[in-house]
Protein backbone atom coordinates (compact mmCIF):
# COMPACT_ATOMS: atom_id res chain seq x y z
CA UNK A 1 0.00 0.00 0.00
CA UNK A 2 2.83 2.41 1.01
CA UNK A 3 4.64 1.60 -2.21
CA UNK A 4 1.55 2.44 -4.25
CA UNK A 5 1.11 5.75 -2.40
CA UNK A 6 4.74 6.62 -2.94
CA UNK A 7 4.36 5.81 -6.64
CA UNK A 8 1.28 8.08 -6.93
CA UNK A 9 3.08 10.86 -5.08
CA UNK A 10 6.08 10.52 -7.38
CA UNK A 11 3.81 10.63 -10.42
CA UNK A 12 2.03 13.72 -9.05
CA UNK A 13 5.31 15.48 -8.38
CA UNK A 14 6.58 14.54 -11.83
CA UNK A 15 3.44 15.85 -13.52
CA UNK A 16 3.66 19.02 -11.44
CA UNK A 17 7.30 19.50 -12.40
CA UNK A 18 6.44 18.98 -16.06
CA UNK A 19 3.58 21.49 -15.89
CA UNK A 20 5.79 24.05 -14.15
CA UNK A 21 8.50 23.50 -16.76
CA UNK A 22 6.03 23.84 -19.64
CA UNK A 23 4.53 26.98 -18.09
CA UNK A 24 8.01 28.43 -17.55
CA UNK A 25 9.05 27.67 -21.10
CA UNK A 26 5.79 29.14 -22.43
CA UNK A 27 6.24 32.29 -20.32
CA UNK A 28 9.85 32.62 -21.43
CA UNK A 29 8.96 32.21 -25.10
CA UNK A 30 6.05 34.65 -24.80
CA UNK A 31 8.06 37.32 -22.98
CA UNK A 32 11.06 36.86 -25.28
CA UNK A 33 8.77 37.25 -28.27
CA UNK A 34 7.22 40.43 -26.89
CA UNK A 35 10.66 41.93 -26.22
CA UNK A 36 12.12 40.99 -29.61
CA UNK A 37 12.43 43.31 -32.61
CA UNK A 38 9.13 44.05 -34.35
CA UNK A 39 10.40 45.20 -37.72
CA UNK A 40 13.11 45.01 -40.33
CA UNK A 41 16.63 46.21 -39.57
CA UNK A 42 17.60 49.35 -41.45
CA UNK A 43 14.14 50.92 -41.40
CA UNK A 44 14.10 53.82 -38.95
CA UNK A 45 11.40 55.95 -37.36
CA UNK A 46 11.59 59.06 -35.21
CA UNK A 47 10.29 58.95 -31.65
CA UNK A 48 9.82 62.08 -29.58
CA UNK A 49 10.38 61.88 -25.83
CA UNK A 50 9.34 65.09 -24.10
CA UNK A 51 10.47 66.37 -20.71
CA UNK A 52 8.48 64.74 -17.93
CA UNK A 53 7.26 61.76 -19.96
CA UNK A 54 6.36 58.79 -17.77
CA UNK A 55 7.28 55.20 -18.59
CA UNK A 56 3.68 54.67 -19.74
CA UNK A 57 3.94 57.69 -22.07
CA UNK A 58 7.12 56.39 -23.68
CA UNK A 59 5.65 52.90 -23.91
CA UNK A 60 2.51 54.23 -25.62
CA UNK A 61 4.59 56.24 -28.10
CA UNK A 62 6.74 53.23 -28.99
CA UNK A 63 3.68 51.01 -29.30
CA UNK A 64 2.01 53.52 -31.63
CA UNK A 65 5.04 53.22 -33.91
CA UNK A 66 4.91 49.40 -33.73
CA UNK A 67 8.36 49.29 -32.17
CA UNK A 68 7.41 47.15 -29.16
CA UNK A 69 4.99 44.36 -28.34
CA UNK A 70 2.96 44.19 -25.13
CA UNK A 71 3.33 47.53 -23.27
CA UNK A 72 2.95 45.90 -19.82
CA UNK A 73 5.77 43.44 -20.50
CA UNK A 74 7.92 46.25 -21.93
CA UNK A 75 7.30 48.49 -18.90
CA UNK A 76 7.98 45.65 -16.45
CA UNK A 77 11.22 44.80 -18.23
CA UNK A 78 12.28 48.47 -18.19
CA UNK A 79 11.74 48.64 -14.42
CA UNK A 80 13.58 45.39 -13.72
CA UNK A 81 16.45 46.49 -15.98
CA UNK A 82 16.51 49.95 -14.34
CA UNK A 83 16.29 51.58 -17.76
CA UNK A 84 13.67 54.22 -17.03
CA UNK A 85 15.85 57.35 -16.96
CA UNK A 86 14.59 58.56 -20.35
CA UNK A 87 16.17 61.63 -21.92
CA UNK A 88 14.11 64.30 -23.68
CA UNK A 89 14.60 64.66 -27.41
CA UNK A 90 14.00 63.07 -30.78
CA UNK A 91 15.45 59.60 -31.24
CA UNK A 92 15.94 57.74 -34.50
CA UNK A 93 14.95 54.16 -33.69
CA UNK A 94 15.72 51.20 -35.92
CA UNK A 95 12.79 48.81 -36.35
CA UNK A 96 15.27 45.94 -36.11
CA UNK A 97 16.12 46.74 -32.50
CA UNK A 98 14.77 44.70 -29.59
CA UNK A 99 13.27 46.27 -26.46
CA UNK A 100 16.57 46.22 -24.54
CA UNK A 101 18.44 48.04 -27.31
CA UNK A 102 15.69 50.65 -27.59
CA UNK A 103 15.67 51.26 -23.84
CA UNK A 104 19.44 51.65 -23.64
CA UNK A 105 19.35 54.03 -26.60
CA UNK A 106 16.68 56.38 -25.23
CA UNK A 107 18.34 56.46 -21.83
CA UNK A 108 21.36 58.21 -23.38
CA UNK A 109 21.06 61.93 -24.21
CA UNK A 110 23.93 61.61 -26.68
CA UNK A 111 21.62 59.71 -29.00
CA UNK A 112 19.11 62.52 -29.53
CA UNK A 113 18.82 63.93 -33.04
CA UNK A 114 20.38 67.36 -32.87
CA UNK A 115 19.26 68.64 -36.25
CA UNK A 116 15.66 67.49 -36.58
CA UNK A 117 12.86 70.02 -36.29
CA UNK A 118 9.13 69.62 -35.76
CA UNK A 119 6.75 70.01 -38.68
CA UNK A 120 3.09 70.10 -37.68
CA UNK A 121 0.30 69.66 -40.21
CA UNK A 122 -2.99 70.76 -38.66
CA UNK A 123 -6.22 68.93 -39.62
CA UNK A 124 -7.86 70.95 -42.38
CA UNK A 125 -4.64 72.63 -43.53
CA UNK A 126 -4.51 73.37 -47.24
CA UNK A 127 -1.51 72.11 -49.20
CA UNK A 128 -0.32 75.68 -49.60
CA UNK A 129 -0.35 76.07 -45.82
CA UNK A 130 1.62 72.86 -45.40
CA UNK A 131 4.12 74.12 -47.97
CA UNK A 132 4.43 77.37 -46.02
CA UNK A 133 5.07 75.40 -42.80
CA UNK A 134 7.81 73.38 -44.50
CA UNK A 135 9.32 76.56 -45.93
CA UNK A 136 9.65 78.01 -42.42
CA UNK A 137 11.96 75.21 -41.28
CA UNK A 138 13.88 74.55 -44.50
CA UNK A 139 15.71 76.52 -47.17
CA UNK A 140 12.96 75.90 -49.72
CA UNK A 141 10.25 78.37 -50.61
CA UNK A 142 6.58 77.46 -50.52
CA UNK A 143 6.43 78.05 -54.29
CA UNK A 144 9.23 75.52 -54.89
CA UNK A 145 7.44 72.93 -52.78
CA UNK A 146 4.07 73.48 -54.46
CA UNK A 147 5.72 73.36 -57.89
CA UNK A 148 7.06 69.88 -57.14
CA UNK A 149 3.70 68.74 -55.75
CA UNK A 150 2.17 69.84 -59.07
CA UNK A 151 4.87 68.27 -61.23
CA UNK A 152 3.00 65.42 -62.94
CA UNK A 153 6.16 63.45 -63.71
CA UNK A 154 7.23 63.61 -60.07
CA UNK A 155 3.77 62.83 -58.72
CA UNK A 156 3.58 59.83 -61.03
CA UNK A 157 6.66 58.40 -59.29
CA UNK A 158 4.78 58.78 -56.01
CA UNK A 159 1.73 57.04 -57.44
CA UNK A 160 4.02 54.18 -58.45
CA UNK A 161 5.36 53.90 -54.89
CA UNK A 162 2.27 54.54 -52.75
CA UNK A 163 -0.85 52.39 -52.93
CA UNK A 164 -2.99 55.13 -51.41
CA UNK A 165 -2.27 57.43 -54.36
CA UNK A 166 -4.26 56.61 -57.48
CA UNK A 167 -4.37 58.13 -60.99
CA UNK A 168 -7.54 59.99 -59.94
CA UNK A 169 -5.39 62.61 -58.20
CA UNK A 170 -4.05 63.69 -61.61
CA UNK A 171 -7.32 65.23 -62.79
CA UNK A 172 -6.80 68.26 -64.98
CA UNK A 173 -7.45 71.54 -63.20
CA UNK A 174 -6.84 70.52 -59.56
CA UNK A 175 -5.06 73.19 -57.56
CA UNK A 176 -2.49 70.89 -55.93
CA UNK A 177 -2.10 67.26 -56.99
CA UNK A 178 -1.25 66.06 -53.47
CA UNK A 179 -4.05 68.02 -51.77
CA UNK A 180 -5.88 65.72 -49.38
CA UNK A 181 -3.02 63.27 -48.85
CA UNK A 182 -0.72 65.25 -46.54
CA UNK A 183 -1.74 63.48 -43.33
CA UNK A 184 -2.10 65.86 -40.36
CA UNK A 185 0.48 64.91 -37.74
CA UNK A 186 3.63 66.23 -36.08
CA UNK A 187 6.69 65.06 -37.97
CA UNK A 188 10.34 65.40 -37.07
CA UNK A 189 12.38 66.19 -40.14
CA UNK A 190 15.92 67.15 -41.00
CA UNK A 191 15.69 70.71 -42.37
CA UNK A 192 18.47 69.88 -44.82
CA UNK A 193 16.42 67.08 -46.38
CA UNK A 194 15.20 67.37 -49.96
CA UNK A 195 11.56 68.20 -50.69
CA UNK A 196 11.18 64.64 -51.93
CA UNK A 197 12.40 63.16 -48.64
CA UNK A 198 10.09 65.41 -46.62
CA UNK A 199 7.15 64.68 -48.91
CA UNK A 200 7.70 60.95 -48.62
CA UNK A 201 8.00 61.23 -44.84
CA UNK A 202 4.45 62.63 -44.80
CA UNK A 203 3.11 60.22 -47.40
CA UNK A 204 4.54 57.30 -45.43
CA UNK A 205 2.10 58.24 -42.66
CA UNK A 206 -0.79 58.51 -45.12
CA UNK A 207 0.11 55.14 -46.64
CA UNK A 208 0.34 53.54 -43.20
CA UNK A 209 -3.13 54.84 -42.30
CA UNK A 210 -4.54 53.59 -45.60
CA UNK A 211 -3.09 50.11 -45.23
CA UNK A 212 -4.38 49.84 -41.66
CA UNK A 213 -7.87 50.69 -42.90
CA UNK A 214 -7.67 49.11 -46.35
CA UNK A 215 -10.54 46.68 -45.71
CA UNK A 216 -12.85 49.61 -44.91
CA UNK A 217 -11.83 51.44 -48.06
CA UNK A 218 -12.44 48.33 -50.14
CA UNK A 219 -15.86 47.83 -48.53
CA UNK A 220 -16.97 51.29 -49.63
CA UNK A 221 -18.74 51.86 -52.94
CA UNK A 222 -16.63 54.99 -53.31
CA UNK A 223 -13.05 55.02 -54.57
CA UNK A 224 -10.12 55.82 -52.30
CA UNK A 225 -9.81 59.27 -53.85
CA UNK A 226 -13.53 59.94 -53.43
CA UNK A 227 -13.31 59.02 -49.74
CA UNK A 228 -10.39 61.42 -49.20
CA UNK A 229 -12.28 64.04 -51.20
CA UNK A 230 -15.46 63.77 -49.14
CA UNK A 231 -13.49 63.51 -45.90
CA UNK A 232 -11.84 66.84 -46.69
CA UNK A 233 -15.28 68.49 -46.76
CA UNK A 234 -16.36 66.67 -43.59
CA UNK A 235 -13.17 67.94 -41.91
CA UNK A 236 -13.97 71.54 -42.78
CA UNK A 237 -17.67 71.31 -41.90
CA UNK A 238 -17.37 69.79 -38.41
CA UNK A 239 -14.92 69.64 -35.54
CA UNK A 240 -16.19 66.83 -33.28
CA UNK A 241 -16.03 63.18 -34.28
CA UNK A 242 -19.72 62.59 -33.54
CA UNK A 243 -20.67 65.43 -35.88
CA UNK A 244 -18.21 64.27 -38.51
CA UNK A 245 -20.01 60.92 -38.64
CA UNK A 246 -23.39 62.63 -38.87
CA UNK A 247 -22.29 65.14 -41.50
CA UNK A 248 -20.68 62.42 -43.61
CA UNK A 249 -24.00 60.57 -43.72
CA UNK A 250 -25.88 63.77 -44.63
CA UNK A 251 -23.58 64.15 -47.62
CA UNK A 252 -24.08 60.51 -48.59
CA UNK A 253 -27.84 61.06 -48.36
CA UNK A 254 -27.58 64.01 -50.72
CA UNK A 255 -25.30 62.15 -53.14
CA UNK A 256 -27.75 59.24 -53.24
CA UNK A 257 -30.80 61.47 -53.87
CA UNK A 258 -29.12 62.90 -55.99
CA UNK A 259 -28.79 66.44 -54.63
CA UNK A 260 -25.88 68.82 -54.88
CA UNK A 261 -23.72 68.86 -51.75
CA UNK A 262 -24.01 72.65 -51.46
CA UNK A 263 -21.18 72.91 -48.96
CA UNK A 264 -20.15 76.48 -48.22
CA UNK A 265 -16.60 75.43 -47.44
CA UNK A 266 -16.08 74.31 -51.04
CA UNK A 267 -16.74 77.91 -52.09
CA UNK A 268 -13.81 78.98 -49.93
CA UNK A 269 -11.51 76.60 -51.75
CA UNK A 270 -12.95 77.67 -55.07
CA UNK A 271 -12.03 81.28 -54.24
CA UNK A 272 -8.70 80.10 -52.76
CA UNK A 273 -7.72 83.59 -51.59
CA UNK A 274 -9.92 85.39 -49.09
CA UNK A 275 -9.52 87.29 -45.85
CA UNK A 276 -12.54 86.15 -43.85
CA UNK A 277 -14.77 83.06 -43.91
CA UNK A 278 -17.85 85.28 -44.02
CA UNK A 279 -16.56 86.69 -47.30
CA UNK A 280 -16.17 83.30 -49.01
CA UNK A 281 -19.39 81.82 -47.63
CA UNK A 282 -21.58 84.75 -48.63
CA UNK A 283 -24.64 84.06 -50.77
CA UNK A 284 -23.10 86.16 -53.54
CA UNK A 285 -20.43 83.49 -54.08
CA UNK A 286 -22.78 80.53 -54.34
CA UNK A 287 -23.08 81.05 -58.10
CA UNK A 288 -19.29 81.10 -58.56
CA UNK A 289 -18.34 78.95 -61.55
CA UNK A 290 -15.67 76.54 -60.36
CA UNK A 291 -15.22 72.75 -60.43
CA UNK A 292 -14.77 73.02 -56.66
CA UNK A 293 -18.01 74.86 -55.92
CA UNK A 294 -20.56 72.22 -54.91
CA UNK A 295 -23.38 74.74 -55.33
CA UNK A 296 -22.77 74.76 -59.08
CA UNK A 297 -21.41 71.25 -59.76
CA UNK A 298 -23.00 67.87 -59.22
CA UNK A 299 -21.43 65.33 -56.93
CA UNK A 300 -18.03 65.80 -55.33
CA UNK A 301 -15.73 68.74 -56.11
CA UNK A 302 -12.85 68.26 -58.54
CA UNK A 303 -10.58 67.15 -55.71
CA UNK A 304 -10.01 67.38 -51.94
CA UNK A 305 -10.31 70.89 -50.49
CA UNK A 306 -7.92 70.35 -47.56
CA UNK A 307 -5.95 67.64 -45.81
CA UNK A 308 -8.34 65.67 -43.59
CA UNK A 309 -7.40 64.02 -40.32
CA UNK A 310 -7.53 60.30 -39.67
CA UNK A 311 -10.69 60.95 -37.63
CA UNK A 312 -12.43 62.69 -40.52
CA UNK A 313 -11.51 59.89 -42.93
CA UNK A 314 -12.68 57.18 -40.53
CA UNK A 315 -15.90 59.11 -39.96
CA UNK A 316 -16.44 59.18 -43.71
CA UNK A 317 -15.85 55.44 -43.88
CA UNK A 318 -18.12 54.80 -40.89
CA UNK A 319 -20.87 57.45 -40.87
CA UNK A 320 -23.73 57.47 -38.38
CA UNK A 321 -26.93 56.37 -40.19
CA UNK A 322 -29.51 59.16 -40.38
CA UNK A 323 -32.14 60.53 -42.76
CA UNK A 324 -31.12 64.20 -42.69
CA UNK A 325 -30.38 66.27 -45.79
CA UNK A 326 -29.42 69.58 -44.17
CA UNK A 327 -27.27 70.80 -41.29
CA UNK A 328 -25.74 73.97 -39.94
CA UNK A 329 -23.39 74.88 -37.12
CA UNK A 330 -24.20 77.60 -34.62
CA UNK A 331 -21.07 79.60 -35.46
CA UNK A 332 -22.20 82.50 -33.32
CA UNK A 333 -22.86 80.32 -30.29
CA UNK A 334 -21.35 77.09 -29.02
CA UNK A 335 -20.75 75.58 -32.46
CA UNK A 336 -23.42 72.93 -32.00
CA UNK A 337 -24.57 71.33 -35.25
CA UNK A 338 -28.29 71.21 -36.02
CA UNK A 339 -29.76 68.79 -38.52
CA UNK A 340 -32.94 68.91 -40.61
CA UNK A 341 -34.83 66.54 -42.90
CA UNK A 342 -36.50 69.22 -45.01
CA UNK A 343 -35.49 72.58 -46.41
CA UNK A 344 -38.30 74.23 -44.47
CA UNK A 345 -36.88 72.84 -41.20
CA UNK A 346 -33.41 73.95 -42.24
CA UNK A 347 -34.62 77.52 -42.86
CA UNK A 348 -36.08 77.60 -39.36
CA UNK A 349 -32.67 76.57 -37.97
CA UNK A 350 -31.01 79.28 -40.05
CA UNK A 351 -33.43 81.87 -38.72
CA UNK A 352 -32.93 80.70 -35.16
CA UNK A 353 -29.16 80.20 -35.01
CA UNK A 354 -27.58 82.28 -37.79
CA UNK A 355 -29.62 85.46 -37.89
Amino acid sequence: MKTRKKRKLSQFLLIGAILITVASVFAYVTISGELSAKGTAGETVLVNVTEGNLLSDVSASLKAQDLIGNPFIFETYAKISKLTDFKAGVFKIDRGWDAHTILVYINDAANTEKNDVALTIIPGDWAKEVAASIAKVTDYSADEILALWNDKAYVQTLIDDYEVLTPEIMKEGVRVLLEGYLMPETYFINPKSTIDVITRRVLDQTESFYLENKADFEASSYSVHEIFNLASIVQFESSKEADMKMVAQVFYNRLNKPMRLQSNVTICYALYDYTDWKQCESDANKSLISPYNTYTVDGLPLGPIDNPSATAIRSTLHPTPNDYYYFLADVYGDGKVYYAKTYAEHLKNVEKYLK
